[in-house]
């Protein structure tokens, strides 16, 4: 008893250090310049490619359902399996208790930011995952590798090579599925600890042996690295993401005359600026950005590093299939989410995260709808442990070559165990913090080598 009240002292006060800590360098760094940065690029690749890519979207699911698929092509996966990877990474936690973040800290209006984001996004996506697949280089393997890193290195030369050693850097914390790992253990907490009345006392305890399982079954995938990441996330994204729609849409068709209300207050609120946090419209704005980014990572770069595998001589369509990303994710997805939970009326509650969207599926469906979300932020959140540990993987072979693979994914699962036993906000800040760091050099040398991606882009398109 006396080392279990010294045990949850010491991590009160621990809490208490990293929570102030973390929070301080999230606002210093998601500050407007940044909102600016992501925002304004996307409207000049939008504006520079004239909407040029969202033309070809049709052309794009075909590039998608393997109509150019070629086996002798350059890469180590396909179309689908890159975007179903890269998917694993964004369609998750980001999906269903980020949004519950994004109306509990900036109201229902910053649902419509993460939508502008989602949009922007969609052309950021075209730009970033085509220049993955232009400038490709080499590991210390020989292996052929795509990414951020590497087409600042081989796209802008070695003088520029201490943006991408910024962007690697930030992306083996930015990598970790801090999130992900902290709302599993809550949910797992909610739905299986609390009604068992078990750790009631001791919640340490309890998050602790959840994380300990969650690193052992993440880790029996991860060490076989992006061949059995993608075989498990093109399984297990698209069937999730089909089975969580299905739910979605009796919800929606129970409650269909509610929908035009809904969207008419979202609207609203993002221009008024009365924000559940009493926030001004900056702020909201800064908190849908923010959410928008870590549901469909447009800017942030690090979904060139799975569509920088993909088996193509022609790097416009993988950018193409990388575009319909943020489409899925935050059009599609996140919408269904932020209207099931405005619909269910739970957001005036004292929730947040995870449990907030527990509680709304629970309220319109009963026991079976708190079931199956539980099913789906099961599925979800260990897709996205999946595919971002190939990412930090990518990222820590870019800085100390393919040898430290193993010992990152070790690391990699401990860390899973630290996010299971760390308070939320900690890990919303520990995450945003990371992401801010990877967009810069990301967008910085993305608008520096947009020329080069029109010029490719002008080719293929010619085809047509």
């Amino acid at each position: 008893m006396v080392f279990y009240n010294f045990l949850d002292s010491t991590m009160a006060i621990l809490y208490n250090f990293l929570d102030s800590a973390m929070a301080s360098l999230s606002s210093a760094l998601w500050s407007m310049p940044l909102v600016i940065l992501l925002l304004g690029g996307g409207i000049f690749f939008s504006i520079y490619s004239r909407l040029t890519p969202l033309l070809y979207f049709r052309h794009a699911i075909q590039v998608l359902m393997g109509k150019y698929d070629s086996d002798d092509a350059p890469g180590q996966i396909t179309h689908f399996e890159a975007l179903s990877s890269a998917l694993a990474g964004t369609v998750g936690m980001g999906n269903i208790a980020g949004v519950a973040v994004a109306i509990h800290t900036g109201g229902p209006g910053a649902i419509f930011w993460m939508w502008v984001t989602a949009v922007l996004g969609m052309s950021t996506k075209f730009f970033t995952c085509t220049l993955a697949l232009m400038y490709r280089g080499y590991d210390d393997q020989g292996e052929i590798q795509g990414g951020v890193m590497y087409y600042i290195e081989e796209g802008l030369g070695k003088k520029y090579s201490f943006l991408a050693k910024i962007f690697s850097a930030s992306g083996l914390f930015g990598c970790i599925c801090f999130f992900q790992a902290n709302q599993l253990a809550q949910i797992i907490r909610d739905s299986f600890y609390a009604p068992l009345n078990m750790f009631q006392t001791n919640p340490f305890t309890g998050n602790l042996i959840t994380g300990m399982i969650v690193s052992c079954i993440v880790g029996s995938v991860i060490f076989g690295g992006i061949k059995r990441i993608a075989k498990v996330a093109s399984r297990l994204v698209p069937t999730m993401v089909g089975l969580y729609l299905l739910a979605a849409f009796i919800v929606l068709a129970k409650n269909f005359t509610e929908i035009p209300g809904v969207f008419s207050l979202i609207i609203m609120d993002a221009f008024s600026g009365n924000a559940v946090a009493g926030g001004a419209l900056g702020s909201v704005i800064i908190i849908g950005v923010k959410r928008g980014l870590f549901s469909n990572e447009a800017g942030t770069g690090t979904e060139t590093m799975a569509h920088g595998a993909a088996k193509t001589n022609e790097p416009v369509r993988e950018g193409l299939v990388a575009m319909l990303g943020p489409f899925i994710d935050t059009i599609i997805v996140c919408s269904i989410t932020a209207l099931i939970i405005l619909i269910s009326g739970v957001y005036t509650q004292d929730l947040n995260g995870v449990s907030m969207t527990a509680m709304a599926f629970k309220t319109e469906l009963g026991l079976p709808g708190e079931i199956f979300l539980l099913i789906a932020v099961l599925t979800f959140a260990f897709s996205t442990m999946f595919g971002y540990s190939y990412y930090g993987q990518k990222c820590i072979s870019h800085l100390f070559g393919t040898k430290w693979k193993k010992p990152y994914n070790i690391f990699y699962v401990v860390m899973l165990v630290v996010a299971s036993i760390s308070s939320l906000d900690i890990a919303v800040n520990f995450v945003d913090s990371a992401y801010a760091m990877m967009v810069i050099p990301t967008m910085f040398s993305s608008l520096m080598l947009s020329p080069k991606v029109i010029k490719e882009a002008k080719r293929y398109f010619s085809t047509f």
